[in-house]
């Protein structure tokens, strides 16, 4: 991204694409003209603009208001300004809905228009800043309050990276508590998306009866208190990420719903007729073993395939000890802060403690029982004494004298699976034709266990 600002004026009169351009050829570092929305969609795509300046009506089957939706397909973000001699209010208001940045009426105002150019110029170079900073934050490993210098987070945190600056669709596993709408954030923060919306919404905490309501919205009337019309989390995300917390809690027919979004990125609100334009980058998460849900059917295997394009997993806090007092120092410092509390320290036999625990809940349970130690000791270093009975005792430590039977399970299965790699000399599909399982479910326990 270059900070530069690129206008690419569209209209099909002579007189108007020139007099703009020599109007503001001095507010830009590049403008360009078309005549008709054909020859604007190839310049917009040959080039790099960040202003596109359209009049409404054009010769052809498409006009401006097309052009402000097509430009936004192809670069969200993008900033827009509508200009016609043929203005409305429902016009300025499909022309806001579609993205536009601003409407003006002819004949053009060449003062007020250079204003509002001005205004966008600002508004790129603070986009530019912005995407300036997160990049500086992301090549120090700080991104988006992602804490750890372990070889578990870097490799997340590279993953990040790379998936960040495309737009597929991402599917995020992990435990609870890991921190799966922090990754998710973080993809968003670090994307050509970043400026647009990130609406998180937790499948698993709506009833079946509201689901369809908040993913698509509805019309007023549509339902019983249904008293005014209702946008959806798709439209509300449009040039954003929508990120479908608990993915795999949503009933049948939720699933066939999303999956014909997914697929044809139209929808209609509950109650609507109108076809609406799905522009949300999605991230799903999920902490449920998705191969044995396909394997039970109880989750759509397409549907799987269209979310599970990019699969990420997320590595429990037990896997990445290592990061346990970079945490307890940020979050010692973030709760010493928050509950007027004077700055404490960790001494050396309670941080052994903390670094060598379980964990079943993960980075949330590790965050809770910072507070709660914040929050009740007296004492500016907090002790072993300090800390739940549960950490003193050794109930929660790693390698207890008694396991849970899902513990004792993964660490049998992980190991039935490492001896059948290796009496098939790693052919996948023997492998998995000896356990009984499909490849399919054999690379998700291979992800799972990390066995590469």
């Amino acid at each position: 991204m270059q900070n530069e600002f690129h206008i690419l004026i569209v209209d099909d009169e002579p007189n108007i694409r020139s007099g703009l351009a020599r109007g503001l050829s001095k507010v830009a570092d590049k403008v360009a003209t078309a005549g008709s929305v054909n020859e604007g969609l190839d310049k917009f795509d040959a080039g790099n603009f960040q202003l596109v300046i359209a009049d409404v009506r054009m010769p052809g089957d498409r006009d401006g208001l097309d052009l402000i939706s097509l430009v936004q397909q192809r670069k969200p973000g993008t900033t827009t300004i509508v200009i016609t001699a043929h203005g409305s209010m429902e016009t300025a208001v499909d022309a806001m809905r579609r993205g536009a940045f601003d409407f003006i009426s002819k004949p053009v105002d060449l003062n007020l228009i250079r204003q509002q150019v001005c205004r966008a110029a600002e508004h790129h170079r603070l986009q530019y800043e912005n995407h300036e900073l997160k990049e500086k934050l992301a090549a120090a490993g700080e991104i988006s309050g992602i804490i750890g210098n372990s070889q578990a987070l870097e490799e997340l945190l590279i993953q990040i990276r790379q998936v960040a600056s495309t737009d597929a669709t991402v599917m995020i596993h992990g435990e609870s508590g890991t921190g799966k709408e922090l990754i998710a954030r973080a993809i968003h923060d670090q994307s050509n998306r970043s400026t647009g919306s990130f609406i998180a919404v937790n499948l698993g905490a709506l009833p079946e009866t509201l689901l369809e309501s908040e993913l698509f919205g509805h019309e007023q009337g549509s339902f019983t208190g249904a008293s005014r019309q209702k946008p959806g989390c798709f439209e509300q995300a449009v040039g954003g990420t929508l990120f479908l917390d608990e993915i795999t809690e949503i009933p049948a027919k939720s699933q066939v719903d999303l999956l014909r979004v997914l697929e044809s990125q139209q929808y209609t609100r509950v109650g609507g007729e109108d076809q609406m334009h799905s522009d949300a980058r999605i991230v799903s998460a999920t902490n449920r073993d998705v191969s044995q849900m396909l394997a039970e059917g109880t989750f759509r295997e397409d549907l799987y395939y269209r979310l599970n394009i990019v699969p990420i997993h997320v590595p429990p806090l037990r896997s990445r000890r290592g990061d346990v007092p970079l945490l307890v120092e940020y979050f010692m410092d973030h709760f010493c802060k928050r509950h007027g509390r004077q700055p404490k320290t960790v001494d050396s036999e309670a941080m052994h403690l903390l670094a060598n625990a379980r964990w079943p809940g993960n980075v949330r349970q590790l965050r809770n029982v910072v507070e709660r130690v914040v929050v009740t000791s007296t004492s500016d270093k907090i002790q072993t004494s300090d800390l739940p009975e549960e950490l003193r005792k050794g109930e929660t430590m790693l390698n207890p004298v008694i396991r849970t039977l899902a513990e004792i399970t993964e660490t049998a299965e992980k190991a039935g699976i490492e001896n059948a790699l290796a009496a098939n000399d790693h052919h996948r599909e023997l492998t998995a034709k000896s356990l009984g399982i499909s490849v399919r479910t054999l690379h998700y326990k291979m992800n799972k266990y990390d066995l590469h």
